[in-house]
């Protein structure tokens, strides 16, 4: 028999992705099969999985919490932001459309019979299915339609537990608020609440959760203190990115205003000799930087421009002159090329732009993404690298015969005759130890993390040991409901 609850936030970023992972682990070790389920997620940090589609950057990190596989199943529908108003529809795993916000309103109760279908068969592979909601349920202007909260509640008969989030303050009123605006069909699905990131003496807010309580009726499971590991788990949201002070060593990245599969950062930021600096709109690129990463964009062209009009460009100049390294990752490595051609219109009107002309190489958008998890070996030294291929463009050039990787079927990347210039399509290549170490003694620095993998699955057990501690977990497996297959 198979059993699912689901987390819901009274906001966005209330720590529902932490959440369902440490509940996820914290499962695991008592033994069950868990899953991890997220109708609709909005992430422009996706993941490759291993039946060949992407799914948000969260639900493959909830995979590695419950020992499995990524795969499409865990999210059927994932809208990354292509512009201010519109977003490209991946559904269960694919690209199928894009489209505008107005326009996805209309589109969503089309969805919802692909996304049942996924909950169904990744039932039949799990005992018991975390699933996480987007946003609020108290976004009743959303509710028609809805296939990321209550509707999809609705629709497969699962309870809900309601996460606040302390730290913002009024807990309170966004607890007792959303029980007062919900209809009462969806008020009534709410079984127990629990609240998050609260910094100090729990026992101080005893009274609050008894006033929660005796105004809604929800079964209270407990208050969550700030989890200050969280920062060492693959991050989703682009807000989640921060600077985090290390060593001497600098990595600047600019924060391109479409920037994707960030988490190629992550292992950097979980090297003790290493700062990961954040460089924020119009802010100068660091003159102390030895080096500068050109992050995943969700659209190149776009922060292509974003780049220059930011004063980048000039910065960057200036860095490359002082001797200082630069490494293009997917959309940066385009933009370091000599031009990027969309004939297709596949970013917008059809047009070619100059690139940053650091790699001698153009690049062609085309309409099939390419998604594949890759192996490859770094040309230089043959030192094995793992990853994901993710995007859209054809990259060619004189450059590319210096390429920076090898894989078994082709030469990936390019290295610039002066050697301090080089990219390629590969992300997550940094989590692979031996390479990371290549790259950071090319900096003038050592690897002091063994291993980025086995510290990510430390920090999952502390955190279901977390989750264990501060959470009735007994009672968030009795709310649960069997699944009907």
């Amino acid at each position: 028999m198979t059993k699912a609850i689901m987390i819901q936030g009274a906001g966005s970023n209330v720590g529902k992705s932490v959440l369902v992972a440490g509940i996820c682990r914290a499962l695991v070790k008592r033994g069950y099969r868990p899953a991890p389920f997220k109708p609709q997620n909005m992430s422009n940090n996706a993941a490759v999985t291993v039946d060949g589609g992407e799914i948000g950057r969260a639900q493959a990190l909830q995979a590695l919490a419950c020992g499995r596989p990524a795969i499409v199943d865990m999210n059927p529908v994932l809208l990354k932001p292509e512009s201010e108003i519109g977003a490209q529809v991946v559904v269960q795993g694919q690209r199928l459309t894009t489209v505008k916000a107005r326009d996805y309103a209309a589109l969503k109760p089309t969805l919802m019979p692909r996304v049942l279908d996924s909950f169904g068969r990744l039932a039949k592979h799990a005992d018991f299915i975390v699933i996480e909601g987007a946003g609020s349920p108290a976004e009743i202007n959303l509710r028609s339609g809805d296939i990321a909260n209550m509707g999809f509640a609705e629709a497969a008969n699962v309870p809900v537990v309601l996460i606040g989030d302390i730290d913002r303050g009024g807990v309170i009123a966004q607890m007792v608020g959303t029980h007062a605006v919900l209809p009462a069909e969806d008020r009534n699905r709410i079984t127990g609440f629990a609240i998050n990131k609260f910094r100090g003496d729990v026992s101080l807010f005893d009274e609050g959760m008894t006033a929660i309580t005796e105004k809604t009726g929800w079964v209270s499971l407990g208050v969550l203190p700030w989890f200050a590991e969280a920062w060492k788990l693959p991050a989703e949201d682009v807000m989640d990115i921060a600077t985090r002070a290390g060593g001497a060593i600098k990595i600047a990245v600019p924060r391109l205003a479409r920037i994707s599969n960030f988490d190629d950062l992550d292992p950097l930021v979980a090297e003790p000799n290493v700062t990961v600096e954040i460089v924020e709109q119009g802010q100068p690129l660091p003159g102390d930087a030895a080096l500068v990463i050109l992050p995943g964009s969700k659209s190149t062209i776009s922060d292509l421009e974003n780049f220059r009009t930011n004063g980048w460009g000039i910065d960057l100049q200036a860095h490359h002159r002082r001797g200082g390294h630069i490494i293009g990752i997917c959309g940066g490595y385009q933009m370091l090329g000599r031009k990027v051609h969309d004939p297709d219109g596949i970013e917008g009107a059809p047009r070619s732009i100059d690139g940053l002309g650091y790699l001698d190489i153009e690049t062609t958008m085309v309409p099939k993404k390419n998604l594949s998890l890759t192996e490859a070996r770094s040309a230089e030294t043959n030192t094995p690298v793992s990853g994901y291929e993710i995007h859209l463009g054809q990259s060619s050039g004189p450059d590319c015969q210096n390429p920076w990787l090898k894989l078994a079927d082709r030469h990936e990347g390019a290295i610039s005759a002066d050697g301090l210039v080089r990219g390629c399509y590969l992300h997550g290549l940094f989590a692979s130890d031996g390479f990371r170490a290549e790259v950071l003694t090319m900096l003038g620095t050592q690897s002091q993390l063994a291993s980025y993998d086995a510290a990510v699955e430390e920090t999952l057990d502390r955190l279901a040991a977390f989750i264990e501690l501060h959470l009735d977990v007994d009672a968030l497996i009795a709310l649960a409901k069997p699944v009907a297959l």
